[in-house]
């Protein structure tokens, strides 16, 4: 059985940071990317950061040079720093694991951690 459980959502004022963290169980966690996306209502889903199982990363350009995406294998968890966080960052935040072979994709989601920034 394979989750993935987020925690560290809240409310914070614009300029203020959050740490999202994402426990992974029931899956070989290093072998996977690991990412962040988050969905404002009304809109539609989208990436946020993502981590390869070789370190790499991608961040969408709206939280570029802001949010940092990390991982610790040793842990099986993958964190998402968010400074200077702005009321567009708004959003439920989800966990994602993904891994593919030559025959078959692996794609796993949490359940979502709430984000409000709001004054």
């Amino acid at each position: 059985q394979v989750q993935l459980v987020e925690s560290g959502g809240g409310l914070v004022q614009p300029g203020g940071s959050l740490r999202l963290s994402c426990g992974a169980s029931g899956i070989i966690f290093s072998i996977y990317a690991m990412g962040w996306y988050r969905q404002a209502p009304g809109k539609q889903r989208e990436l946020v950061a993502k981590i390869r199982s070789g370190g790499s990363t991608d961040y969408a350009d709206s939280v570029k040079g802001r949010f940092t995406i990390s991982r610790d294998n040793a842990k099986n968890t993958v964190y998402l720093q968010m400074n200077s966080l702005k009321p567009e960052d708004t959003a439920v935040y989800y966990c994602n694991a993904y891994y593919s072979n030559s025959y078959k994709e692996y794609d796993y989601w949490g359940q979502g951690t709430q984000v409000t920034v709001s004054s």
